[in-house]
């Protein structure tokens, strides 16, 4: 019987085209969820769009839209993600979506059920590009250290509080029972810390006639919700609670991936929300780091923002993928200049994967030798990556099959079937190395899905055609 999995991405904001920080969490995400379907579970995969609050709002007013077409528009941008990184998510999730207003809604009834939702005055400072309120030991020299060209805004008016502080305890001790809830550890540590501090109730809520564009508060016609309480209901929403019982049990508690400066957010808040609503709290939490530019923070205003469709349209999906993979280290931050880049697209995939592929077809093909190999013939190799996957070492499992990819080079390297003149003695040399090309095909297909599944159809057939080139030189 199939075991249920689930995955689910943070959800962008749709105020500006897809950058290759989100790139790198969904092609994560992907990979994640690829493997899992390649052990036979009953994978469901979850991404979507963030498309309430101030910082849509103002956009929306100054593109003079509407704020619903405004989003429609840009939203689409993100699931065009889909077939740009070739990903295999099952649901795309809007918070327009009405399904989902619906639920975000039921949540918020919940919650005021158990006596965690109430009203008061309050002022405080907040950054709209964070959407959250920010206190005076968060700020460098008084700005957003993640923001730091916006002006921070003062807010002061009567709003709904989500009792946050009433569920330190529970949240401690849920760290303490699970010691993998967040991975890597560190930020277990860095979240255990901070709830350790005290927590503070969170405003939950916006007033309509300064801020229209959000999700209405049940019996208050006079708010909306804030924007964070009622994205991250999108995780279970999407699998159709609470109307589909069966389908929120089956897949529901699921892991959660998002980047470090959505640790507070993904592990916090969101799991005193679902103490509150009365629901499991998540599986697990994968933080990742940024994406730098030459080290630098990457920004519009600097211009060293990098636009993933470009890097697809020059050099093909998996090229990007597999940079992402195994460039970026999978809990860290990691840099991304095209220098780089190009080091590894002509390095590793068109002087290794590709060059491999293409001599060892073009031997094949050229005297028409027939070769018998079968799939995931090598078990070590599959339990090595897999032992890596496990642990969510995306760079490690790619290394541990280039040095096997290596190893067929060298082998060729040494025996040169090229200079044999029996059929029978290049057979002997090129049929073992044919099957392991095979055998990494088969380990390749969570990380460089078309790649693989290029090279297994034509290593499976008896008479292996001359290959096209899968990474040319640039």
């Amino acid at each position: 019987m199939k075991k249920p999995f689930y995955i689910t991405t943070t959800l962008p904001y749709v105020n500006a085209s897809p950058h290759i920080g989100f790139a790198l969490e969904i092609v994560q995400a992907d990979c994640i969820a690829r493997f899992r379907r390649s052990q036979g579970d009953d994978v469901f995969f979850n991404t979507g769009t963030d498309e309430h609050g101030m910082k849509i709002y103002r956009k929306a007013q100054e593109a003079g839209e509407y704020p619903q077409a405004y989003v429609d528009a840009n939203a689409k941008r993100f699931d065009d993600l889909k077939v740009a990184l070739h990903l295999s998510y099952n649901a795309f999730i809007r918070t327009t979506d009405s399904s989902h207003k619906k639920a975000a809604q039921e949540f918020w009834k919940r919650c005021e059920a158990a006596g965690d939702i109430y009203k008061k005055n309050y002022k405080i400072k907040y950054c709209v590009g964070c959407e959250l309120e920010k206190t005076e030991s968060e700020l460098e020299e008084g700005k957003c250290p993640l923001h730091p060209t916006s002006e921070l805004e003062s807010i002061e008016e009567e709003n709904y509080f989500f009792r946050f502080s009433k569920y330190q305890k529970q949240l401690l001790q849920l760290y303490d029972s699970q010691k993998d809830f967040v991975v890597p550890s560190h930020r277990l540590k860095e979240i255990t810390e901070f709830t350790k501090t005290g927590l503070e109730d969170f405003s939950v809520s916006r007033l309509k006639e300064k801020m229209p564009w959000g999700v209405p508060v049940p019996g208050d016609d006079a708010h909306v919700m804030y924007v964070w309480f009622d994205a991250l209901v999108n995780y279970i929403s999407t699998l159709g609670w609470p109307n589909d019982e069966k389908k929120f049990q089956q897949f529901w508690p699921g892991t959660q991936i998002a980047g470090k400066d959505n640790l507070r957010q993904q592990a916090s808040m969101w799991q005193a929300m679902l103490l509150s609503a009365g629901l499991p709290h998540s599986k697990q939490i994968l933080i990742h780091g940024f994406i730098t530019s030459e080290n630098k923070k990457m920004s519009k205003s600097t211009g060293n923002v990098v636009d993933p469709f470009e890097i697809v349209a020059e050099y093909g999906t998996d090229s990007l993928r597999y940079y992402l993979l195994a460039e970026i280290p999978p809990f860290e931050d990691g840099d991304f200049t095209m220098e780089k880049f190009n080091q590894r697209y002509n390095g590793d995939l068109a002087n290794g994967l590709g060059n491999v592929i293409s001599r060892v077809s073009t031997l094949l093909a050229n005297d028409a030798i027939a070769i018998d190999i079968k799939p995931s013939a090598d078990k070590k190799l599959t339990h090595a990556v897999g032992a890596a996957m496990e642990g969510f070492q995306f760079n490690e499992a790619l290394s541990i099959l280039w040095k096997e990819l290596s190893m067929v080079d060298e082998e060729l390297a040494v025996k040169k079937p090229w200079e044999m003149k029996d059929p029978d003695q290049k057979k002997a040399v090129l049929e073992p190395v044919s099957q392991r090309i095979l055998n990494v095909a088969i380990e390749l297909q969570p990380f460089l899905p078309q790649t693989a599944e290029y090279v297994i159809q034509e290593f499976s057939q008896k008479e292996v055609k001359k290959t096209k080139a899968l990474f040319p030189r640039k």
